[in-house]
């Protein structure tokens, strides 16, 4: 009932907004254009307004460094207000990170990122904590678990029952939050758009260092408000009728830890995949839209796809209809 009245009010409100952009289009266009491209001579506030409303965009597209991680984080939760507070841990690590980033930009020491593809070596750090994570969800061993245990130490990998039933999936662990803020403080080193805009525009007009963390900091707000809304969304989607609690919570943990256990090794190959090939950060094929995260489909979208589509919600769908065919077949 939550889920349908959040996705109810998320309908209404983008309704609202599609009537308010289609009948304003050259207002809506000169504004879009007037946050991506920032004046000169902004007065602070401007830039702490401009700042919040591009991370609001950036929470609100699909990105590679939030989607994902979001989604299987809430998921586990497998509730409205965990959705949430998945959200804002993942997103209150990912923006003291980028209140370092402005600070880093307005002393000039980002530059980095205008000499060096950083996107692959992310990446690989970001699947490799996933994939750590997910393999604690799923009690895969201590970290990364490999099917060899058996022969090693001479323990049962399966249970004796006809569904061969892996040990170490009797009893899911639940899903770490501190986790997620561990991931936010990792995933926002990677570098787009909307990052370059608050570091390399925005942060060098600000009036003095001290102030230099502000953009950021107000860039991960609006970033928070949108993760946290979309991770109480991810969160509600494992609330399905006629399926008890119990259930629930361990179809979600379950999409989680498989989310990210598998999901981490897509962004590690990724990773490794630009850096020995950094052409292929760039091969994207143009959508006609403006809007960042929006306006290519490349290798960011495709991680986004296949992390969220392939293996958070197919995952959850598949655990959805075992359960619907086990409560059948008691019947």
């Amino acid at each position: 009932m939550v889920m349908l009245k959040t996705a109810a009010l998320l309908v209404v409100v983008l309704l609202v907004l599609g009537y308010v952009v289609i009948s304003n289009i050259s207002a809506a266009a000169y504004w879009l254009n007037y946050i991506l491209d920032p004046a000169k001579g902004l007065s602070l506030g401007m830039v702490l307004v401009i700042s919040l409303i591009l991370g609001v965009l950036h929470g609100a597209t699909p990105d590679e460094h939030t989607w994902p991680i979001t989604f299987s984080y809430a998921v586990g939760s497998y509730s409205t207000k965990g959705g949430v507070k998945a959200g804002l841990a993942f997103s209150s690590g990912f923006t003291v990170q980028r209140a370092i980033l402005t600070t880093l930009g307005f002393l000039g020491l980002a530059a980095i990122y205008k000499e060096y593809n950083l996107d692959g070596p992310v990446y690989v750090i970001v699947g490799i904590a996933m994939t750590m994570a997910g393999a604690y969800i799923l009690n895969k061993g201590k970290y990364i678990h490999l099917p060899l245990d058996r022969l090693l130490h001479g323990k049962k990998h399966h249970t004796e029952t006809a569904e061969r039933v892996p040990l170490h999936e009797a009893e899911l662990k639940k899903v770490p939050l501190r986790m997620a803020v561990a991931h936010g403080l990792i995933a926002g080193w990677g570098f787009g758009p909307y990052a370059a805009i608050i570091t390399f525009i925005l942060a060098p007009r600000l009036p003095g260092l001290i102030y230099a963390p502000l953009p950021g900091l107000f860039f991960g707000i609006g970033t928070t408000i949108m993760q946290m809304i979309f991770g109480a969304i991810f969160a509600g989607l494992a609330r399905i009728k006629n399926i008890s609690e119990n259930q629930v919570a361990r179809i979600g943990r379950k999409t989680a830890g498989r989310t990210l256990y598998y999901g981490g090794f897509m962004f590690a190959i990724i990773g490794i995949l630009i850096i020995a090939f950094p052409a292929l950060d760039a091969m994207a094929i143009n959508t006609g839209l403006v809007i960042p995260n929006l306006d290519s489909f490349g290798m960011a979208t495709i991680l986004v796809l296949v992390v969220v589509g392939v293996f958070g919600i197919g995952n959850l769908a598949y655990g959805i209809m075992q359960v619907m065919k086990q409560e059948r077949s008691a019947a």
